[in-house]
């Protein structure tokens, strides 16, 4: 897919790997609509692109958000072609800790919103999706998720966090064979341990230490790399259905 001309809307768009994303995409010429409970940096976001960038507040757990945020792309760009999902929350906690077994509600919340909300976005965007025009090879959109390696090396204190994310890794090939009819992609990536807001609050020494775990390059993953495989993943049509880790070569420890 040619991205010049497009219009997309990036789900957690206002920070970390999704303001990556929207940078990058609205720099190669794509509309963007970002989706996002951070109304504040949407805001400042929205008001640095100016043209052919629009921010709508919201959820991606509530259906009528979800909407909007679809809606705006609709009727102010005149159509929805590319969706990419990078809203989570990475809620911490051991199934049996000090206090007890974890709470239910927790464990709900952390797959709420990186799992329902994914798939809320998803189905929405592809009904968008479904009544644009072919391009080539029939192409009408695609969908980029966003996983983790803690799906497959979930560590110690990540039970939500992993079955949310191994929740999307799953889901990756079933919506590629659902959406294969309408010329709907489906993609998903794996990050490893990237520079974002998740781990801002981290001493420098920590941050460092968790770089270096990292095979090679021996750092943190920077959120322009992460764009830049969006971009790749657009523009070749023959990803589809797959999974790709982004990670260094990195493999988790339990700990």
């Amino acid at each position: 897919m040619d991205i010049q001309g497009k219009t997309a809307l990036i789900a957690g768009g206002a920070s970390g790997l999704g303001e990556a994303t929207a940078r990058r995409l609205h720099q190669l010429g794509a509309n963007v609509v970002v989706f996002d409970l951070n109304a504040e940096r949407g805001e400042a976001l929205a008001g640095e692109l100016g043209e052919g960038f629009a921010f709508i507040p919201g959820s991606v757990t509530e259906e009528a958000d979800a909407q909007r945020a679809v809606d705006e792309a609709l009727t102010r760009f005149g159509g929805l072609h590319i969706a990419v999902n990078t809203a989570g929350i990475a809620t911490p906690g051991r199934i049996l800790g000090r206090s007890g077994p974890l709470s239910l509600a927790t464990f709900s919340q952390v797959i709420a919103v990186n799992l329902i909300g994914t798939f809320n976005v998803m189905r929405l965007a592809a009904a968008a999706m479904q009544g644009n025009a072919p391009m080539a090879d029939g192409e009408r959109g695609v969908i980029i998720n966003t996983a983790s390696i803690a799906a497959y090396e979930g560590q110690i204190g990540q039970a939500a966090y992993a079955a949310s994310k191994g929740g999307v890794v799953g889901l990756t090939l079933p919506a590629a064979r659902d959406l294969a009819k309408w010329g709907i992609r489906v993609v998903t990536i794996a990050p490893g341990l990237f520079d974002t807001p998740l781990l801002a609050g981290l001493p420098d020494q920590v941050r460092n230490e968790l770089g270096r775990q990292i095979p090679f390059p021996s750092r943190l993953g920077q959120p322009p790399e992460y764009a830049f495989l969006v971009q790749h993943i657009i523009e070749n049509v023959l990803l589809n259905g797959e999974v790709i880790r982004l990670d260094g070569a990195l493999r988790m420890g339990p700990r």
